[in-house]
C-alpha cells in the first residue's frame, strides 16, 4: 500500500480522500491556497503545505508547486480529486515522470478520452453507442459545414472539441442558423479553451443523462457498477443525481455495462472511471468519458457497498480488483444534492461566514462536507460545500429521507440552495421519476 498521499485539492473532496486514506493507514499531505489554512482537511491531514496565494491558478493549478510538495514531504503519491487538475494530462505525466504515481488513469489515456473527437471515435469502434455526427472536426468550408447537418439532421448540436462545464455548444434548429452558430462557438472556444475546433451532433431534444461507473486495475480487470441519472441539472451543472437511475431495467443495464467494461478493456483504462450518455426512447448516446472520480460517486457507493475512493488508492497501489461483475449487487435506491452556498433565486455566489451549523441525522443519511461552525465561505472557488446523501429500500423512501434530512439540516449566515432542493424533491414529476435534462429549466422558466 502506499505509505503517503499528497491530496491535491480542496473541500469536501480533500476531506473525503483524507478519510479513506486514514481506514487504509496512509499518511496524508494537504496542499492548500493561503486563503483555505483552516480547511477541516488541512488540520486533519499529517502534514500540510501551503502552495500559492487565493486565486486557484496560483495555487491549485501550479503543477510545479504541487510536485514540489509531494517532493519536500517525501510523498509516494498524488491523489487530484475531481476539477481543479483532475484530468490535466500534463499534470498526471509530470507527477509520473517525478517519480510518484499518480492515482487516476495513465496520461495517454487522460489525452485519450479528453480529445471528445478521438473519444468518440474509440468508443464507436468499441461498440459503445454514440450520436450520429460530424465524424471529425469541421473544416472552414462553410459548405461541407451545411452537408454534415443535412446529414445528420435539424436539430444539431454544434460543440467545441474542448468544451465542458456547459460551455462551447449552441443549438442550432436551421441551416439560416448555422453559420453563425459555428462562428460564435469557434471563437467561444478558442477564448475559454484555447482550441478552435469543432463538431457537431445530433440534438435531442429531451434526454436524460444517464452515465454508467466502472473500475478497472492495472492488470486488465475491469467492473462495472451500474448507472447513475443525474438529468435535474442547470445549465448543464448537475443539481441532484441518483442512483440507480429510474426506469432502467437490469438488462439495460448489464448491456451497456458490459460495452463499458469492454471499452476500458481496449484502451487499457486504469482506475476510476465514468461514462456519460445522452438516454432518449430506450436507447443510450454516448457523450464523454471522465477520466477521475465524480461529484456524484457516493450514490454509487450507497447501493454498492463499494469504497471507490478506497478502491482508487489500492489500484494505484498494483493492487488487482477483489470484486468480480457477477458479485455485484444493486441494493436499494440512493439521491445526492449538491449544497451551494448560492442564493436559491437568482444563483448569485454566497460566500461568507458560517454562524451555524448542524447536519441531519437518522437512518440511510450521509453528509460529505468541509464546512463547520465558524467557517468562511471563501469567494475564490467553487461555490459548493457539500453533498447530501439518503438512502432507502427504494426510490420513495430515499426521497422521503432526503426530505427530512433537508429539512433537519441547519446553515445559517450564507445563502444556500436548500430551498431549491425541498421544492424539486417536492415536485410531483421528479417524484415520479424519469425526468430529462430539461426539466429544472422549465421549472425554473429560463
Amino acid at each position: 500500500m502506499l505509505d503517503k498521499v499528497v491530496i491535491a485539492n480542496r473541500g469536501e473532496i480533500a476531506l473525503r480522500v483524507l478519510r479513506a486514506c486514514r481506514e487504509l493507514g496512509i499518511k496524508t499531505v494537504a496542499v492548500h491556497s493561503s486563503a483555505d489554512r483552516d480547511l477541516k482537511h488541512v488540520r486533519l491531514a499529517d502534514e500540510s503545505v501551503c502552495i500559492g496565494p487565493p486565486p486557484a491558478a496560483d495555487s491549485y493549478l501550479n503543477i510545479p508547486a504541487v510536485v514540489s510538495a509531494a517532493e519536500v514531504t517525501d510523498a509516494a503519491a498524488v491523489h487530484p480529486g475531481y476539477g481543479f487538475l483532475s484530468e490535466n494530462a500534463d499534470f498526471a505525466e509530470r507527477v509520473e515522470q517525478s517519480g510518484f504515481h499518480f492515482i487516476g488513469p495513465r496520461p495517454d489515456t487522460i489525452r485519450l478520452m479528453g480529445d471528445k473527437l478521438s473519444a468518440i471515435e474509440r468508443m464507436r469502434a468499441a461498440g459503445v453507442p454514440c450520436l450520429p455526427g460530424s465524424g471529425g472536426a469541421l473544416g472552414a468550408d462553410a459548405g461541407e459545414t451545411r452537408r454534415a447537418a443535412r446529414g445528420v439532421g435539424y436539430p444539431v448540436i454544434v460543440k467545441a472539441v474542448g468544451g465542458g462545464g456547459g460551455r462551447g455548444m449552441r443549438v442550432v434548429r436551421g441551416e439560416e442558423e448555422l453559420e453563425r452558430a459555428v462562428s460564435m462557438t469557434r471563437a467561444e472556444a478558442q477564448a475559454a479553451f484555447g482550441d478552435d475546433r469543432l463538431y457537431l451532433e445530433k440534438y435531442l431534444e429531451r434526454p436524460r443523462h444517464v452515465e454508467i461507473q466502472v473500475l478497472a486495475d492495472s492488470h486488465g480487470n475491469v467492473v462495472s457498477l451500474g448507472e447513475r441519472d443525474c438529468s435535474i441539472q442547470r445549465r448543464n451543472q448537475k443539481v441532484i443525481e441518483e442512483a440507480p437511475a429510474p426506469g432502467i431495467t437490469p438488462e439495460q443495464r448489464r448491456s451497456i455495462g458490459a460495452r463499458c467494461v469492454r471499452a476500458c478493456e481496449e484502451i487499457g483504462y486504469r482506475g476510476a472511471g465514468t461514462f456519460e450518455f445522452l438516454f432518449e426512447k430506450g436507447e443510450f448516446y454516448f457523450i464523454e468519458m471522465n477520466t477521475r472520480i465524480q461529484v456524484e460517486h457516493p450514490v454509487t457507493e450507497m447501493v454498492t457497498g463499494i469504497d471507490l475512493v478506497k478502491a482508487q488508492l489500492r489500484i494505484a497501489a498494483g493492487d488487482t480488483l477483489d470484486i468480480a461483475q457477477d458479485e455485484i449487487v444493486i441494493r436499494g435506491h440512493a439521491v445526492e444534492c449538491r449544497l451551494n452556498a448560492e442564493d436559491p433565486r437568482n444563483f448569485m455566489p454566497s460566500p461568507g461566514r458560517i454562524t451555524l451549523f448542524h447536519p441531519p441525522g437518522g437512518p440511510g443519511i450521509r453528509l460529505d462536507s468541509h464546512v463547520y461552525n465558524g467557517y468562511v465561505v471563501p469567494p475564490f472557488y467553487d461555490s459548493m460545500i457539500g453533498k447530501l446523501i439518503a438512502h432507502g429500500d427504494d426510490r420513495e423512501s430515499a426521497l422521503a429521507r432526503m426530505r427530512t434530512a433537508l429539512d433537519e439540516i441547519v446553515i445559517d449566515g450564507i445563502a444556500t440552495n436548500i430551498p431549491l432542493h425541498e421544492d424539486i424533491c417536492s415536485d410531483p414529476s421528479f417524484r415520479e421519476g424519469g425526468v430529462d435534462i430539461h426539466f429544472l429549466e422549465r421549472k425554473l422558466d429560463i
